[in-house]
């Protein structure tokens, strides 16, 4: 008894350990045994090789390692009396001599961290076969890819994408992902591009974008592949798209196009949401639903090649086309509160657009024999859309009612040209640089609009009810005009030991011309309306001289230190009017970043970052716009340049053996003359004025986490986010200064398990709550509130044959009943059967929102100055869709 008590009383300890090959990988499948006088266990290494045992009573204990085709391998280990956890030295097995030598067993490192670039060996991974780029990220940790396409790695959207390190469709992600098949695709790279002046430079004082670079098979380098889709569907429901990709160790042409009316983007157009969405965020992950306001028709085709043209020069570029029709209706509800009155307006909406994007692209690298650099890219882009707008308004006053019907017909106009060129300088020195960058660009928005209005007033603010009629009918011809050109030289040299200075001259030139002519419809005198047009000129011009510091001296701590003086001119003339309109202003701006790496994979970040933000047209044109009679807009050409402080810090962790991540960023923003809106109103109207000034004591204070790690054991993976975002925005109510604080809070949970090549399943959560106290007209809180909670899974039968499906909830709470009185549940079902050899060709069955609850789930809401605005727009509906998909590729004849 007396020892039982004694062993009762004992601290339990745990032991922690991993086992490699004679090459350091670690080795999965490794029985390990645990033996002491009080315990007996095993357990098995994981696919790092880690394993752990826990609650352990002995002090002295033995370990054995066993694995057939190895020698068997015993450690002892004995606590101290302070200890409770003990870390054990690395074990190497070594292979049995009698092994026969031909047999080669093969480990990979599944993820590998070096310095700015984190790489994903797939083979490491069991991805499914036949699946995309797109579906092979999922099975990848820290990957995150929403149903548009939109890709996050840790929490940071992936802005662009490479194939062995040259862009491919000039860099379009989702072209990439929905395109290139798994197969074929070795390992990907997840890079911080810290962009090419930089790269240059060799000074990384900017803020990275996170970037990918696809990998091919060392022996997939010579491939030719395609895949063709043909689906048709209830509803009217139809998809189409074909591809066609060679590459040629080095030579790449591809081809695609699609066709279809289920909201799918083939091009993302630089746009994180692709076309026909709204921006989509870690907070739509597991949301089942479809993000696309309205019913779109998409059709898009393009082309992209990359060449050498001799030893030194390689040459890259391509077109792309999409056309874009949607149809988009819905209600909206948008509250103005004022001191002592508040105007509500109600409008049941419907917006028609027909898009069409033309982009044209080249990029040209040169690396001369004496190691220069020159790089030169011409892009050329043509948007010309057709948008149509019918509003039926309800507003009210106190006392005053009206109803009517707003129309604005447009067509939009939007060509584009730019022009880069990077040249670097070589020196034999290590580190010298001579770096020029020039930028230019032009682009012109010209649009004709014919606009009509017709309210009937109640008024009854007197003794008796007045009615009064308003109609009002305008052609507004705009004509906006851009053109910029900013250029830089630096000059980098070393110095002392692990030293950069670099000096640097900045030049940025702006013009800006907006015109504008309103006129009378025929029927309304048909004549000019001078007081509402306009021809206004301005010019931004800024000079830029600085120094860097970059200290390196090894490759766990850098700091960079930056200061530059600034000075900077704004001027602006009304055609036909004597005032001139100027403001100077020098800045002084500092700037700093400092890492330090704990080890390869624990690293801290600080940055500081000082920039100048120009007014845009709707700021500065000095005219009056009533073009919406109840929405008046007067630009204000005496505006400022907004200047943008920004000090941020983040924290980052991986723990290889174990498979886990944590990375955590702060980041506080103050700007100085920020442009706020200035609304005007009386009692006794609906009508509202805005003008805009600048202003000081804005800033925002945004905080976001990611962590992914195994759970349970390795076929649980659990990515857990979160962001708080603080906005201290600021504006002005009839003349008087007032701030709107707004919280925004989203948590989300996922949790995902894979049973070897058999079945796959996830569930997700999320909380998003959108919370804002106003000042005036008196203080006010309100605060709207969503929860979404997801499930979905598939599973593999027989050969061939997959099964799977989905479904999500979600709860609105705190929003206009009359708007978002909906919790949408959404159920999304699939069949597939891959057929003939290889899978070369798989039939698919799927059902789209078996509930038909979709089309009710664009709900939204913006608080901006005073003004509460929520809306909900229809979304495509329940359909069923049969298709065919087929895959061929082929490989050169080897000689």
């Amino acid at each position: 008894m007396g020892k039982h008590g004694l062993y009762a009383q004992s601290p339990l300890r745990s032991i922690e350990g991993l086992v490699v090959d004679t090459t350091g990988v670690g080795m999965k499948g490794v029985s390990v045994r645990l033996t002491s006088t009080l315990d007996t266990m095993s357990s098995e290494t994981d696919e790092n090789g880690f394993y752990q045992f826990g609650n352990i009573k002995g002090n002295m204990i033995n370990v054995s390692y066993s694995m057939i085709g190895y020698d068997i391998l015993n450690r002892s280990h004995l606590f101290n009396r302070y200890s409770s956890q003990l870390y054990l030295k690395r074990v190497s097995m070594i292979p049995r001599a009698n092994l026969i030598p031909e047999v080669n067993i093969v480990k990979v490192v599944p993820v590998v961290s070096r310095g700015d670039t984190t790489q994903f060996n797939l083979r490491a991974f069991s991805i499914p076969e036949r699946a995309l780029l797109e579906d092979a990220l999922k099975y990848l940790p820290g990957f995150q890819v929403l149903r548009d396409g939109t890709t996050y790695y840790n929490g940071v959207l992936i802005s662009s994408a490479q194939v062995d390190g040259r862009k491919f469709f000039g860099g379009d992600l989702l072209t990439a992902t929905k395109n290139l098949p798994a197969e074929i695709v070795k390992r990907i790279e997840v890079i911080d591009d810290y962009g090419d002046v930089s790269h240059e430079k060799g000074i990384k004082n900017t803020e990275p974008e996170k970037i990918i670079n696809i990998v091919l098979e060392d022996n997939k380098k010579k491939i030719t592949f395609g895949q063709g889709t043909l689906g048709v569907g209830s509803s009217d429901r139809y998809l189409g798209s074909i591809g066609v990709n060679k590459f040629n160790d080095g030579q790449e042409f591809s081809v695609v196009a699609s066709v279809n009316n289920t909201n799918t983007s083939l091009f993302t157009f630089g746009s994180p949401n692709g076309a026909g969405g709204r921006s989509s965020g870690l907070g739509d992950l597991g949301d089942f639903s479809d993000q696309s306001d309205g019913l779109n028709k998409l059709s898009s085709i393009g082309f992209s090649f990359t060449d050498s043209l001799g030893k030194y020069v390689s040459i890259s570029g391509g077109y792309s086309y999409q056309s874009k029709q949607n149809i988009t209706k819905g209600n909206s509800s948008l509250t103005s509160s004022y001191q002592g009155f508040r105007i509500q307006r109600m409008e049941d909406f419907e917006r028609k657009l027909n898009d069409n994007f033309h982009k044209l692209q080249l990029e040209i690298n040169s690396k001369f024999k004496n190691q220069d650099l020159l790089k030169i890219i011409p892009k050329l882009t043509y948007n010309r859309f057709y948008n149509y707008n019918l509003k039926s308004t309800n507003a009210t006053n106190y006392k005053i009612r009206e109803r009517g019907t707003y129309q604005d017909t447009s067509i939009n106009s939007n060509p584009t040209a730019e022009f880069s060129v990077l040249y670097s300088k070589y020196f034999k020195k290590q580190g010298r640089k001579l770096v020029a960058d020039a930028r230019m660009n032009y682009q012109s928005l010209n649009k004709d609009e014919d606009i009509k209005e017709d309210y009937v007033r109640f008024d009854s603010t007197g003794f008796s009810p007045v009615i009064n009629l308003f109609e009002q009918s305008q052609l507004v011809d705009s004509r906006n005009n851009t053109s910029s050109m900013k250029g830089s030289v630096s000059y980098v040299e070393p110095f002392f030991n692990h030293s950069l200075l670099e000096i640097l001259y900045d030049v940025d030139i702006t013009n800006i011309e907006a015109r504008r002519a309103v006129r009378n419809p025929i029927g309304h005198d048909g004549g000019w309306v001078d007081s509402l047009s306009v021809d206004y000129a301005y010019q931004y011009k800024s000079y830029k001289t600085g120094l860097n510091y970059q200290y390196e001296p090894n490759d766990k701590f850098r700091i960079n230190m930056g200061f530059s003086v600034q000075p900077l001119s704004i001027s602006g003339r009304v055609k036909g009017d004597t005032a001139q309109y100027d403001y100077s202003n020098v800045n002084l701006v500092p700037s700093t970043n400092v890492r330090y790496k704990f080890s390869d994979n624990f690293d801290i970040k600080l940055d500081y970052l000082g920039k100048n933000i120009q007014p845009n047209f709707l700021h500065i044109t000095p005219v009056r716009d009533n073009s919406n009679s109840r929405n008046i807009i007067v630009g204000n050409p005496s505006l400022k340049a907004e200047f943008y402080n920004r000090i941020s810090s983040s924290v980052r962790k991986f723990v290889p053996n174990k498979g886990q991540f944590f990375e955590s960023n702060l980041a506080y923003t103050f700007i100085n003359n920020k442009i706020v809106s200035v609304k005007k109103s009386t009692s006794n109207e609906t009508v509202q004025e805005t003008t805009f000034e600048n202003t000081d004591g804005y800033y925002d204070v945004k905080w976001n986490y990611y962590f992914n790690t195994p759970f349970v054991n390795d076929n649980f993976q659990m990515d857990i986010t979160g962001n708080i975002d603080y906005y201290n925005n600021l504006s002005f109510i009839n003349e008087v200064k007032s701030k709107t604080k707004q919280l925004l809070y989203n948590q989300n949970l996922v949790l995902k398990y894979n049973w070897n090549d058999y079945f796959e399943s996830i569930f997700n959560t999320n909380y998003f709550l959108n919370r804002a106290t106003y000042e005036l007209p008196i203080k006010n809180k309100i605060a709207a509130h969503s929860f979404l909670v997801s499930v979905g899974g598939k599973g593999y039968i027989g050969q061939g044959f997959m099964m799977g499906a989905e479904m999500s909830q979600k709860f609105y709470k705190g929003y206009v009943a009359e708007v978002s009185d909906v919790n949408p549940t959404i159920i999304n079902a699939y069949m597939e059967y891959g057929f003939l050899k290889n899978k070369m060709a798989m039939v698919r069955l799927q059902c789209f929102d078996l509930l038909d609850q979709n089309k009710n789930v664009g709900v939204m809401t913006e608080y901006i100055g005073n003004d509460v605005f929520e809306s909900r727009n229809n979304r495509l509906g329940r359909y069923l869709m049969l298709s065919l998909n087929l895959r061929l590729q082929s490989y050169p004849n080897k000689k």
